[in-house]
C-alpha cells in the first residue's frame, strides 16, 4: 500500500486523521473514534519515509521531530507530524484536511462570527482543543475576505494547510521551517511586508502574543488561534502568559483591541453520515466587555455573553441546546460535552 492509497481510503471513510508507528496497529479516527487494522512494520516505516525529503530525512535522523504538509497525487493536502517514540521507532500522525476551503454554511459558523471578518482592524480569536476543526475555521473566515474584499492577506503557518487562491485580495502564505524561521520572525517582518489582514496559525508563545496584539493595535486585522476552552479562559490565559508587570498593560491593549473569541468543539451527530458538528461559542467585544477586560472582572464576562444574545454572543452551552433542538446532536452527547451540565439540563 502506497501513502496515497492510506489517504485515499481513510477519505472514503470521512476519516479526520491517520496515526501510524512502528511496532503498532494503524489507526484511523473516524467521528472522533479510532479504529485499528493491522500493518506489517517494514510496511508502515516505508509509508513514513515517503513521505519525507531528504532534509527531512537528515533532521529526523538527528532527533528532530518535523511538521509538515504533503498533497496526495488527487491534490488533496494533509498535515503530519512525523516523531520518534518507544526507543527510537518511528510514528506519524496525519491530519486530513478538507479539499477545498469550507463556507460558512457548511460549517455552521454563526452570523456573529461571520460579521467579525468585516472588521478593519483589531484581533480575533480562534480557540478550542487539538482537533476541534480551528483551522477550518480560519481558513473559512480568510477565504471570505479574500472573496470580499481588495486587501493584502498574509498567513502564517506551521504548516501550511490551505492553498487559497486569490480572488479580490493578493494573499501571500508563508510556512514555518520552509518560509521563514518562526512565527515570531515572520510576524516582525510581516508587519513590513503592507498587509492589511494577518492569520497567526498558533498563538503558542509569549513574544508570538505580544506580536500579534501590537499589529492588531497598529491598525491591521489579526486572526489567530490558541488551544484554550471558552471564551473568558482565552483571555485570562492571554494575560496570564505576560510577567505580572505587564499585565496591566496588557489588559488595557486587549480591552481595545480585541474584536471576538470563537470558541469550540467537534460533537458527534445523531447521523453517522455526517459524523461531527462544531458546536461554537461566541464573544463580541463591546463596552461591557472591555470593561470587565480592563478592571480585572473577567470571570463577568460569561453573564454579559448570557445576556447579550440579541447581538450574537453565545455561550457554548447555547449552542449544545440549539443542536440538541435541531436533532443534530442527542440529549446525552450535549451532556456529556458541557461545560456546566446542570445549567444546560434547565436548558433543555
Amino acid at each position: 500500500m502506497t501513502i496515497d492509497q492510506l489517504v485515499n481510503f481513510a477519505r472514503s471513510k470521512n476519516a479526520s486523521d491517520i496515526h501510524l508507528t512502528v511496532g503498532a496497529p494503524t489507526a484511523v479516527r473516524i467521528n472522533g473514534e479510532l479504529k485499528k487494522f493491522d500493518m506489517k512494520d517494514d510496511d508502515t516505516n516505508k509509508l513514513i519515509l515517503s513521505m519525507l525529503s531528504a532534509d527531512q530525512e537528515r533532521k529526523l535522523g538527528e532527533n528532530i521531530d518535523l511538521d509538515f504538509s504533503f498533497s496526495c497525487s488527487t491534490g488533496a493536502r494533509q498535515r503530519v507530524n512525523v516523531y520518534h517514540q518507544n526507543g527510537g521507532k518511528l510514528a506519524a500522525a496525519i491530519r486530513l484536511l478538507n479539499e477545498h476551503v469550507p463556507s460558512f454554511k457548511d460549517i455552521m459558523l454563526p452570523n456573529a462570527a461571520i460579521e467579525l471578518t468585516k472588521e478593519m482592524k483589531g484581533l480575533i480569536l480562534v480557540t478550542g482543543p487539538t482537533g476541534s476543526g480551528k483551522s477550518t475555521t480560519l481558513a473559512t473566515m480568510v477565504d471570505y475576505i479574500n472573496q470580499g474584499r481588495p486587501c493584502h492577506i498574509l498567513t502564517i503557518e506551521d504548516p501550511v494547510e490551505y492553498i487559497y487562491e486569490a480572488k479580490k485580495a493578493t494573499i501571500h502564505q508563508r510556512e514555518i521551517g520552509t518560509d521563514v524561521s518562526d512565527f515570531n520572525s515572520a510576524l516582525r517582518s510581516g508587519l513590513r511586508e503592507n498587509p492589511d489582514v494577518i492569520l497567526v496559525g498558533e498563538m503558542r508563545d509569549y513574544e508570538t502574543i505580544r506580536l500579534a496584539i501590537t499589529a492588531a493595535e497598529t491598525g491591521h486585522l489579526v486572526l489567530g488561534t490558541l488551544h484554550t476552552t471558552g471564551a473568558a479562559q482565552t483571555i485570562n490565559r492571554i494575560i496570564d502568559v505576560f510577567p505580572s508587570e505587564e499585565q496591566n498593560q496588557i489588559r488595557s491593549q486587549l480591552s481595545g483591541n480585541l474584536r471576538g473569541v470563537i470558541s469550540q468543539m467537534l460533537v458527534p451527530c445523531i447521523s453517522q453520515e455526517r459524523g461531527r458538528v462544531a458546536a461554537f461559542e461566541i464573544l463580541i467585544n463591546t463596552d461591557a466587555c472591555a470593561n470587565n477586560i480592563r478592571t480585572e472582572k473577567v470571570h463577568m464576562i460569561e453573564q454579559v455573553m448570557q445576556s447579550s444574545a440579541g447581538i450574537g454572543m453565545r455561550v457554548m452551552n447555547e449552542s449544545l441546546k440549539r443542536l440538541t433542538r435541531d436533532n443534530i446532536i442527542t440529549r446525552d452527547i450535549a451532556l456529556l460535552y458541557s461545560p456546566d451540565k446542570e445549567e444546560l439540563k434547565k436548558m433543555l
